[in-house]
């Protein structure tokens, strides 16, 4: 049996992508094998697919950090063929093959039942953005969300919209942060009350505290804008940081922390425990509404993601791309 995936390869003269036709024995070994349907773009596919190849270390490749699809062949207790399931993180699609195929062969420690209420395409337009905002969203929770607005950071991208609806589905006010003036009618829609240019908070670093402004954080850029969202926190509230687009340092200086007691949680989602991951994904099918949901979708195909994998690199991607693997 043949299937078509995405396989990235690599030579002197550097790495391409191409739409390949491929045999089951040459899937990775692992306990479950699952007919994909549909898997997404994030940020960390186009630095697969692109020329740099940064986070891939063997070759050839098929890159893809998420997918959903249905069970065909397992050799674990916990899933039988037929059974719907979704997978993030685990560096699948990095260190592993990933999503981009038609059929993936993974560690059955690594997979989540998809939770009732939500199929295989929904699943997918959460994907590992809406993944990684709903534990962002939780980690605000579980340390108390002040009474100010919830800012979000880079918030057209995959995580931002996905945490604006969240946050608005709970009954908070949001406050969106975007450079592109033209996305504001876009984040109302997922329920943004207010809109920040990000401007606003581009500046250096002049005082490291600032009015108390924001009851929470959900950042998804980093970097010096990072810096000036925590002097302008209420006291005690928390930045639940996802992202690294602004980059990897922090010019800041201790005093948030110490004199108005922000904290500052890291957010990873590819090593989460089983039990925190069913917690998200059940959280997320509750909580989000499937018609913003709807409204954040670009559709996809295989052959598309070679051109979609350097745009997104661009920031031109705007939502969450949903790649039909079979179409």
């Amino acid at each position: 049996m043949t299937f078509r995936a995405l396989v990235v390869e690599k030579d002197d003269d550097g790495t391409r992508a191409s739409v390949q036709d491929m045999e089951l024995d040459r899937l990775p070994e692992a306990e479950v094998t699952v007919a994909v349907e549909y898997s997404t773009v994030n940020y960390k596919d186009g630095l697969c697919i692109g020329p740099g190849g940064g986070l891939v270390r063997n070759y050839p490749h098929v890159p893809g950090i998420d997918f959903s699809g249905t069970v065909e062949a397992s050799d674990d207790e916990r899933y039988s063929p037929g059974d719907k399931v979704v997978l993030t993180g685990w560096r699948v699609g990095e260190a592993h093959w990933g999503g981009y195929s038609q059929k993936a062969r993974v560690r059955a420690d690594w997979l989540v039942p998809l939770p009732e209420g939500l199929t295989t395409r929904q699943a997918m337009a959460v994907g590992t953005a809406g993944f990684t905002s709903m534990l962002a969203v939780q980690a605000l929770e579980d340390h108390g969300i002040k009474a100010g607005p919830v800012l979000v950071t880079g918030a057209a991208g995959g995580v931002g919209s996905v945490a604006v609806a969240l946050l608005s589905a709970m009954g908070k006010e949001v406050a969106a942060v975007t450079g592109r003036p033209e996305q504001e009618g876009y984040l109302r829609g997922l329920g943004a009350t207010r809109i920040v240019p990000r401007a606003d908070l581009a500046e250096t670093v002049k005082r490291p505290l600032e009015s108390e402004t924001w009851g929470g954080c959900v950042d998804a850029v980093g970097g010096a804008m990072l810096a000036r969202v925590l002097g302008q926190m209420e006291y005690g509230a928390s930045v639940a940081a996802v992202g690294l687009a602004g980059g990897a340092n922090l010019p800041a200086t201790v005093i948030p922390f110490l004199l108005r007691g922000v904290n500052l949680l890291g957010i990873d989602s590819v090593l989460q425990p089983y039990e925190n991951r069913v917690r998200a994904w059940a959280r997320i099918a509750e909580l989000l509404p499937m018609e913003k949901l709807e409204d954040m979708v670009v559709p996809a195909t295989l052959s598309d993601l070679p051109a979609l994998g350097a745009d997104i690199l661009q920031g031109k991607v705007r939502g969450r791309v949903v790649v039909d693997v079979n179409a």
